[in-house]
């Protein structure tokens, strides 16, 4: 019993890394064919994958072990043996990731139960080398880079300038680096053996030897009408930091070892956090993983308070957040405040959304929690309260601890109407302009924000502002988007404290003037720069564009090589 049991979660998780690998791979095909519509939804099928050989494992188990199925005992066996069979497999972490996932829906898991449960040590174990592609450099960067190119080609598409496009790479290596380099400062070029597909690009990823340090570089292809392109050559951690954001959808590649990946693209760039480097990879629960032993060893090390986060009370979720830690965590209230009419299901529903979605740099990566712990001692008074009062079917005590049945965490920003009080005017009106631009990238990949105001929007480190508040999220394409008719004596203009609609999706764009609460001068700016986001016109033809098919293209960077243009399906 004992056997077949840690057989069928080992089979399970197989299966799962089958699938996942499967869908990766076609990723090539995609970018090759331009079949972005394909990739936009291999996106939404990779995330739903672990979700459906979790539950498939687990009926399985209950069919199969009947009345043993939630003995305790058992499963302290199963533990044991199941972690003897994969020692120092490659990538063993991510077994024991899913095998605790199983344990977690048979048991209903609060906190962390370690008889079961495997809890160290951490996914490193079994690690394998991961395969790179190395090119010496005798002298002639030009030579190394047509070598790269050449390595990396792609046998159903060719290069439309081969040779432009190596002296491309060759010229930004030795003029854009953080310390410039001559051709005899290279030793070798060293990328990591696959391409890296995210929505209508290709990532090359690697770091450039000198003597006595490296400098980490992504060469970026694009597919044109003439042939494959170099759209851009990135040679800093600033740039490179971006186009691994949390605010990015999820990269296909498949690298001989996930965690080496992990590891080298962490050296490349040390301040971001390796749970956000598993989740941009694709795999998500080991970066939820990550993330939350990230935060327990925290909590040992500290002694600040939970209280809430920055910015305004939400009328649907509590938001708090710990000052020493860069997290947020939201918990639904039991009831949601008026005017707010969404249901519980509704939000659970739009954060699935956005979590199957291309983030296009505009929406930040959220993970869903149950069942979470946190040491009550840790949470102000102030915190505590609003929570036991506000949330009661969602939050308990058990001990010494606070359990969340759901909880949604995510990165930590400076919400938009703080942060343009803050800075200087300059600083100001380019965080509104990117507001702006903000709504109509969410747009261009069919997101419609529902809500508007700057509270809703953050401020990232590196500048971007950013959508958090999925609360009302819905596609663009399922909104019906209507002028405002003219008021007579039989039908009076309706208070312009509440939306106006026939049926909950339908929306009147000149009503987001009210949303647009900011100093006179950036609303000038604003208006000046995006009006266009108040007319029904402008949001008609982006979904009439969204439903012909057309993909515009969101690009980490700014381009080097082409112009911007949209692509057709």
């Amino acid at each position: 019993m004992v056997a077949r049991t840690a057989w069928r979660i080992s089979d399970g998780f197989d299966r799962y890394n089958q699938d996942f690998r499967r869908i990766t791979a076609r990723a090539k095909k995609r970018f090759v064919a331009r079949d972005w519509k394909g990739q936009m939804a291999d996106i939404a099928r990779r995330v739903e994958l672990y979700e459906q050989w979790a539950q498939r494992t687990v009926k399985h188990l209950h069919n199969e072990l009947g009345e043993e199925f939630a003995d305790h005992q058992l499963w302290e066996a199963v533990r044991d043996y199941f972690g003897q069979r994969i020692e120092e497999i490659p990538d063993a972490g991510f077994a024991k990731t899913f095998y605790n996932s199983i344990t977690r829906r048979v048991f209903g898991t609060r906190g962390v139960d370690t008889a079961v449960e495997f809890v160290q040590p951490p996914p490193e174990e079994g690690i394998t080398s991961l395969t790179m592609r190395c090119y010496p450099c005798w002298g002639d960067l030009d030579a190394v880079c047509a070598a790269l190119l050449d390595d990396f080609k792609f046998s159903q598409r060719h290069y439309a300038d081969a040779g432009s496009a190596a002296a491309y790479i060759a010229r930004t290596i030795r003029e854009n680096t953080e310390a410039p380099l001559t051709d005899n400062d290279c030793h070798r070029l060293e990328f990591i053996d696959t391409h890296f597909f995210q929505g209508t690009r290709a990532y090359l990823v690697g770091r450039i030897r000198t003597e006595q340090q490296t400098h980490p570089i992504v060469v970026a292809l694009c597919n044109t009408d003439t042939g494959i392109t170099v759209d851009a050559v990135l040679t800093t951690a600033k740039q490179i930091g971006v186009i691994f954001s949390y605010t990015r959808s999820y990269y296909f590649a498949d690298p001989t070892s996930v965690v080496a990946a992990v590891q080298f693209l962490h050296d490349l760039l040390p301040r971001k956090p390796i749970d956000e480097l598993y989740t941009v990879l694709g795999r998500l629960r080991q970066g939820k993983t990550e993330r939350y032993r990230t935060l327990i060893k925290h909590l040992h090390k500290t002694d600040d308070a939970f209280v809430h986060a920055p910015g305004e009370p939400g009328l649907v979720q509590i938001v708090f957040t710990l000052p020493s830690f860069n997290l947020v965590f939201k918990v639904m209230r039991d009831v949601f405040r008026p005017p707010k009419t969404t249901t519980h299901d509704d939000v659970h529903q739009s954060y699935r959304l956005v979590s199957r979605h291309d983030h296009a740099g505009r929406l930040i990566d959220t993970q869903h929690f149950r069942n979470l712990q946190l040491p009550r001692n840790r949470f102000s008074d102030e915190i505590f309260a609003e929570l036991m009062k506000e949330a009661p079917r969602t939050v308990s005590i058990d001990g010494d601890q606070l359990v969340f049945k759901h909880a949604y965490v995510e990165r930590r920003v400076r919400p938009l109407n703080l942060y343009v009080r803050e800075v200087d005017e300059q600083e100001g009106t380019r965080a509104i302009l990117d507001y702006g631009r903000c709504i109509k990238d969410l747009a261009e990949t069919n997101i419609f924000a529902g809500d508007l105001l700057l509270k809703n929007f953050g401020v990232t480190s590196s500048g971007r502002v950013v959508f958090y508040d999925y609360d009302e999220v819905s596609l663009v394409t399922e909104c019906n988007f209507f002028e405002l008719p003219e008021p007579d004596e039989d039908y009076p203009l309706m208070d312009h404290s509440m939306h106006r609609f026939v049926g909950p999706q339908d929306i009147f764009p000149e009503e987001f003037i009210r949303f647009l609460s900011m100093p006179s001068r950036l609303r000038a700016e604003f208006l000046t720069a995006h009006r266009d986001l108040l007319t029904a016109e402008y949001w008609r033809d982006v979904k009439s564009r969204r439903l012909t098919g057309e993909v515009a293209e969101i690009v980490p960077y700014v381009r080097q090589s082409v112009a911007a243009h949209r692509i057709e399906l």
